[in-house]
């Protein structure tokens, strides 16, 4: 599904400067896997993402998604596969536009520009069921301004709106960062919910240790630019959350 190969980024290349964030980064991964990605500040994850993201362009090496180069293509040309929930609450929606046009505008990302779509009554309910699965009433204020609601509901909202066209790819970069922790937890179970229903191929950024022992099916942790521990499946089910701790003594 995702496959970095040899992967270097370094900033300000050439300059007194430069930082090497990713050195030779070899990953592969497969459809429907949910991918926990640790590391301390400066580590790379977040580098790391964005190259697959197509927000920094790699300095050396190949992204593939779906066995397709993508290295030429920008943020936008990648939205066909991904979709994304950023630490920043206000970074996946419109503030200005009411919900419904939110979700029209998700629905016509991956859509030739010279189509333009109504917001039918068909539309209407299609959105309201996306969004009833979050649980959390909003299917009820379609017509809301999205910068009326708080944070927590702004998050859920663009994980529901990611399912609204062919996205395969989700990406999430600490999105409970700014979250108090009911929010936090609610956002979690959503997100857990939404990869199983849609099958998404998700990473998932967080520092926090616990989120990272209870969620997904493999993790990584990265530093200094390298991944320095890949653990999978079966023997990610037998960490104990002591262990990850003692990861960062």
């Amino acid at each position: 599904m995702i496959r970095l190969r040899n992967v270097n980024k370094i900033f300000n290349e050439g300059s007194v400067h430069a930082v090497h964030a990713l050195k030779d980064i070899n990953l592969e991964i497969e459809k429907g896997e949910f991918l926990v990605l640790l590391g301390s500040n400066g580590s790379g994850k977040s580098t790391l993402i964005n190259t697959i993201a197509g927000n920094t362009p790699v300095t050396a090496g190949d992204v593939l998604i779906e066995g397709h180069r993508v290295n030429h293509l920008k943020d936008f040309a990648r939205s066909r596969w991904i979709a994304r929930i950023f630490q920043n609450p206000l970074m996946g929606t419109a503030p200005d536009l009411s919900i419904i046009d939110n979700f029209r505008l998700a629905s016509m990302r991956t859509k030739s520009k010279k189509l333009i779509l109504g917001i039918t009554s068909a539309f209407r309910s299609e959105v309201q069921e996306k969004i009833r699965l979050l649980n959390m009433g909003l299917e009820n204020k379609l017509d809301a301004a999205v910068g009326s609601l708080s944070g927590g509901q702004r998050q859920a909202l663009t994980l529901s709106m990611a399912v609204m066209d062919e996205a395969k790819i989700l990406l999430m970069d600490e999105p409970t960062a700014a979250l108090d922790p009911k929010s936090s937890e609610l956002l979690m179970d959503n997100a857990v919910k939404f990869i199983s229903l849609f099958g998404f191929t998700t990473i998932f950024i967080t520092h926090h240790l616990k989120d990272a022992h209870r969620f997904g099916n493999r993790i990584i942790q990265m530093h200094d630019g390298k991944i320095i521990r890949d653990i999978h499946h079966q023997e990610k089910e037998k960490l104990q959350l002591n262990d990850l701790y003692g990861w960062f003594d």
